[in-house]
């Protein structure tokens, strides 16, 4: 890990750090070294022997002591290994706090906002980072798209790293003298206590629709994992959190006395009374005007503030208001959270506008619930005077009940609706596609299905016209596509440009 070389980690007393562990063959152990993986494991290193959902690391000791580990995290005493042993509870919790206090506990000196929620992460987190670079503050960012620890940035892998790397990268930013910085939090990382032992300043929520239901099974648990987010802020902490969004507003408002004690909580939102709202002025496809304006701590109003953003979108002003009610609680100024809104005028996948000269619009975007499509197809039949013309499929392996929801969105708000393959995966597409098309037909659609994804935004491009805008969603930011077990070069943004160049523009104006 390239962040490595930027810090050392220190040594830790799991005494400690876990007051009400036992031990086995030793009164305390002194780590400064551990893994979670046992092929990983060096001479002197300490081996966390987590549960997954596959395997069980109790069952990798003998091969983590080959490896020439010389102590143990475990959630019971293993009789078979002559080591000294720390006995937790959570192994998994327990091993993601130790990652922070080998990193010596960075999070405590950054100003760290998580934020989760169904939809919305990323943006949120790009509009912080540039808020703050007008602020003349420096960030960082870990998340869907990209790790950036303020110096040095490379391609995400999950949009929440795994325990040791998180801490990695979080330890380079204090060492890189980075003092702000932006943590996407997703469902999967909460339930698996990934971030188990950072402080948050601040933690958002965006909103909470059907998604991951493969993973959490219902609603229910798919909250309240994202609840836990609560639970990483600090004492004195900030809950920025979406007024409009009945499903968090339910959660913030219900939660129990003892998680929030302490904490301000701040709302916000265009059509809830909430503490940071916004009025929209005007809205196009270039982005939208709207005038901030917020209610201080002491209850004060502030004057209207007009900001303009190149994002496109209502949902996007929801995203600003997000970022504006953090960067306002940190004492940031009004003309740097302007001028930090003004300057982020796109984000990698995200309603990402591709212009080629065509008479129409194209936009890719990383959609891939339902809430989310309706939220992007509304958002360009506002500010569209054409049709709009849908490319969408669903995830193989996935939550297979939201794939006709995908499917009855798209009919309500497109014109148009393109019906094909996203990452099938190990399914065979055929099926998720006529899962979808039921959808479609459900919605008052007739979904035009085309099995190839290249084929299907060519087949979208030549049925469009001038004034028409064209959403391909699903895949976003995403360079790749899944099929059959194999990860093969695919990049929506880029076959768009290789069919838009192909095409005389100049030709089919007005027809």
């Amino acid at each position: 890990m390239r962040t490595r070389g930027l810090w050392q980690p220190v040594t830790v007393s799991l005494r400690r750090l876990f007051p009400s562990a036992s031990f086995v063959g030793c009164g305390d152990i002194r780590v400064r070294e551990a893994t979670d993986v046992s092929g990983s494991c060096e001479p002197g290193s300490l081996f966390a022997a987590v549960r997954g959902t596959r395997h069980d690391g109790v069952d990798y000791v003998n091969a983590a002591l080959e490896q020439g580990a010389e102590a143990l995290l475990v959630p019971h005493p293993v009789s078979t290994a002559a080591v000294p042993q720390c006995v937790v509870h959570d192994v998994r919790a327990g091993y993601a706090r130790l990652c922070q206090a080998l990193a010596g506990d960075p999070s405590g000196r950054l100003k760290l906002a998580g934020i989760t929620g169904t939809d919305g992460k990323t943006t949120v987190a790009w509009l912080l980072r540039s808020i703050w670079q007008a602020a003349g503050q420096s960030s960082g960012l870990l998340g869907t798209i990209e790790y950036d620890d303020g110096g040095h940035t490379q391609q995400a892998h999950l949009t929440t790293p795994g325990p040791a790397a998180l801490a990695s990268w979080l330890a380079a930013m204090v060492a890189r003298g980075t003092t702000h910085a932006a943590l996407e939090l997703s469902s999967h990382a909460l339930d698996q206590d990934r971030a188990a032992g950072v402080e948050l300043e601040v933690a958002i929520l965006t909103n909470l629709t059907q998604d991951h239901f493969d993973y959490h099974g219902d609603l229910d648990s798919y909250a309240a994992a994202k609840s836990r987010i609560v639970d990483l802020c600090a004492p004195t902490g900030e809950i920025v959190f979406n007024a409009d969004d009945p499903q968090i507003h339910e959660m913030v408002c219900s939660m129990d006395s003892g998680r929030v004690a302490g904490r301000r909580c701040v709302s916000f939102g265009i059509c809830a009374d909430a503490d940071f709202t916004a009025r929209i002025v005007d809205e196009s496809v270039s982005g939208t005007r709207f005038c901030l304006q917020w209610t201080e701590a002491s209850g004060a109003a502030v004057e209207s503030v007009e900001m303009t953003t190149g994002l496109v979108g209502r949902h996007n002003v929801m995203n600003c208001l997000a970022a504006a009610a953090v960067a306002v609680g940190q004492g940031v100024p009004e003309s740097a959270i302007a001028s930090g809104i003004g300057a982020l005028t796109w984000v990698p996948g995200r309603l990402e506008s591709v212009q080629c000269g065509q008479p129409f619009d194209v936009f890719v975007d990383f959609a891939h619930t339902e809430e989310s499509l309706r939220r992007c197809l509304g958002a360009l039949r506002r500010v569209v005077p054409g049709r709009v013309i849908c490319v969408f499929g669903a995830g193989g392996d996935r939550d297979r009940t939201k794939r006709p929801m995908l499917g009855e969105a798209a009919a309500e708000g497109a014109d148009i609706c393109i019906v094909t393959s996203d990452n099938p995966r190990s399914e065979d597409p055929r099926r998720i596609l006529a899962a979808i098309a039921e959808g479609v037909a459900k919605g008052g659609g007739t979904p035009v299905v085309v099995e190839d994804r290249q084929e299907a935004i060519v087949e979208a491009i030549g049925l469009a016209r001038e004034g028409d805008a064209i959403l391909v969603a699903g895949k976003g930011h995403e360079t790749y596509q899944e099929i059959g077990g194999r990860r093969l070069r695919f990049d929506d943004r880029e076959v768009v440009r290789k069919t838009l160049h192909g095409a005389a523009w100049s030709d089919r104006v007005g027809a």
